[in-house]
């Protein structure tokens, strides 16, 4: 079976299925540059399968990257409108790989850094079954209102951001943690000293281990 989208995999060794890590990574990159994740994680998560999709549209500031919604028109409607869309994709991708590996949502972790924590977070809260866990970096809620609305599910969330971001500011990781517990969603966050836009070592650990408590390997 081919997936809908381009997909970077990161197969068992043992070649034994029982959980999945869908990593989606930011604007302008691709699933390759984000699967780095998993040369520490896929140690201590042995089996589990890593899927790192390529967002469904070139980016237009990288053409060598791409994205899950455009950002070149930066009104609210038109940013809600776009990312709707892209939960469309990603969810018929997810059913692709529940219907591939005989998986169901408590069995798989959605992960995310920037836009591709917006989305893990939309995704992980609107699916008709829980999801194992979300985990975000550095991202923050598309539109509140909008999702407050749709929420279906409400899986164990793990959110993280480093304290120096320009690109995504840390005031965001506050305003979701204060979004997530209004909507009694379990959320449990993370701030990074001296990290900007990136995930370091540290926040890979923090991520590693929520994963491992939230998947049953």
């Amino acid at each position: 079976m081919e997936f809908s989208l381009k997909t970077k995999i990161i197969e068992p060794e043992n070649n034994i299925v029982k959980n999945a890590v869908i990593l989606l990574h930011g604007y302008g990159g691709d699933g390759e540059d984000i699967s780095i994740l998993t040369l520490n994680w896929k140690r201590f998560l042995p089996n589990t399968i890593f899927l790192s999709p390529n967002g469904h549209e070139k980016c237009d500031l990288n053409p060598n990257g791409y994205q899950w919604f455009d950002l070149s028109n930066d009104n609210p409607d038109y940013i809600l409108e776009e990312s709707l869309k892209s939960e469309k994709v990603l969810n018929n991708f997810i059913s692709e790989v529940k219907q591939k590996y005989n998986l169901n949502n408590s069995q798989i972790c959605i992960a995310g850094f920037s836009q591709g924590c917006m989305m893990s977070i939309n995704i992980g809260l609107t699916a008709d079954q829980k999801f194992g866990c979300i985990v975000g970096f550095s991202g923050k809620i598309i539109d509140k209102d909008n999702l407050s609305r749709r929420i279906i599910s409400k899986p164990q969330i793990l959110l993280i951001h480093g304290a120096l971001d320009t690109i995504v500011p840390c005031n965001f990781l506050l305003d979701s943690k204060d979004f997530l517990i209004r909507q009694k969603v379990d959320v449990v966050t993370k701030l990074i000293n001296n990290c900007e836009h990136n995930i370091p070592v540290e926040a890979s650990s923090y991520a590693l281990e929520f994963i491992k408590k939230n998947l049953n390997n």
